[in-house]
């Protein structure tokens, strides 16, 4: 199993959702997060004068999926997420080693 951890604007939320229910990935976990990455934030101009935003908001999802289907859910969260533009996010995924069902004591992929 592999956990998929995504952060991307927040305005392409909707559509990472949605290209992903179309095959068939229902399951995540979204937090609203801050951070910054290369840019370092953006300079903005107020009527104080230039000031520099150093963490902006972003979408986090994180969702864990059967090894087979990792390329294609990180391939599908790429096209929707992506603007063309720096700051348009990163993904990471690593290893599960386990999983378990809360509610029936399932393990493994079967508790997914």
């Amino acid at each position: 199993m592999k956990k998929i951890e995504a952060i991307f604007k927040c305005e392409k939320l909707n559509d990472v959702k949605d290209a992903l229910e179309v095959i068939g990935h229902i399951g995540m976990t979204v937090s609203e997060v801050q951070g910054r990455g290369v840019q370092r934030g953006i300079a903005l101009k107020g009527r104080v004068g230039e000031y520099r935003v150093d963490f902006l908001p972003k979408m986090k999802l994180e969702m864990v999926i059967r090894d087979e289907d990792c390329d294609e859910a990180v391939d599908i969260i790429c096209e929707a997420a992506r603007n063309g533009g720096i700051g348009d996010g990163k993904i990471f995924i690593s290893e599960v080693a386990e999983a378990v069902r809360i509610r029936t004591g399932e393990k493994g992929p079967d508790a997914l």
